[in-house]
């Protein structure tokens, strides 16, 4: 198989990034809803679908903020307006998420942990869009930079370079099962979960940067891994609590 790959139904060229990006949020929603009506989820239903609402307005927000960030410089015109329009980011989408449902939270009052129940189909949707970040080769930018590694593809620029997608559909496959082992076998508090999920997938992508072709760096250090600082920053409480062994709040 060639990539990008760019498949043709009906005499019409689809777009596989956009489908199976379509497909992570269907996927993830659905299996949300089946966690949520085998848990015991002690927020009401009106402060529940507050907080997705405000996760999804922040994760919209922080997706296209981080997106820009990674190249801020890039000359302003109609084409280049467009483009920023449509860049975005997971990682912005995570925080800017976090971030909007703590401040959801606070305006209701709700003070029960409510990030548990989104672990799993977060870690399922990204894979999902992995997949289609692979696909699309050197069309989206998630691919690597030249090397002379085993390990190297071509990617559709003729040229060896880290199939970094494929470096973290392996990392989120490792992260699931690890997830669900110290969900089944470790006694945490709740909210503990999504903490977790943020530290080791962040820490996951602040190093996978150093193989990607970034073109714009601050400290010497592309936006993201700002971002993944910053994350490790709000969390250093659970950090401090993960390296002394104790019980995570």
């Amino acid at each position: 198989m060639n990539l990008p790959f760019e498949p043709y139904f009906i005499g019409y060229q689809l777009n596989i990034h956009l489908i199976l990006e379509y497909l992570a949020f269907f996927l993830g929603y659905r299996y949300y809803v089946f966690l949520k009506k085998k848990s015991n989820d002690v927020i009401s239903s009106n402060n529940r679908l507050s907080i997705i609402f405000a996760a999804a307005i922040g994760a919209l927000i922080g997706s296209r903020l981080v997106g820009f960030l990674e190249n801020p410089l890039v000359e302003i015109s109609k084409e280049t307006i467009i483009q920023i329009l449509n860049t975005k980011t997971i990682m912005g989408g995570l925080f800017g998420g976090l971030l909007g449902v703590e401040f959801a939270k606070k305006r209701i009052k709700e003070t029960n942990s409510s990030g548990d129940l989104f672990v799993f189909p977060i870690v399922l949707g990204i894979f999902i869009g992995r997949i289609g970040c692979f696909l699309s080769g050197i069309n989206e930018f998630t691919y690597g930079k030249e090397t002379n590694s085993f390990l190297g593809m071509d990617l559709g620029d003729g040229l060896l370079r880290h199939p970094t997608s494929l470096y973290e559909l392996v990392f989120l496959i490792v992260l699931f099962f690890s997830l669900k082992c110290i969900q089944k076998n470790r006694e945490i508090k709740s909210g503990a979960l999504f903490k977790f999920f943020m530290i080791f997938y962040f820490g996951f992508r602040f190093f996978i940067e150093f193989l990607k072709p970034n073109v714009f760096y601050t400290l010497g250090l592309s936006s993201i891994q700002i971002l993944c600082v910053i994350c490790w920053l709000y969390y250093c409480k659970t950090l401090r609590m993960l390296f002394v062994g104790k019980n995570v709040r």
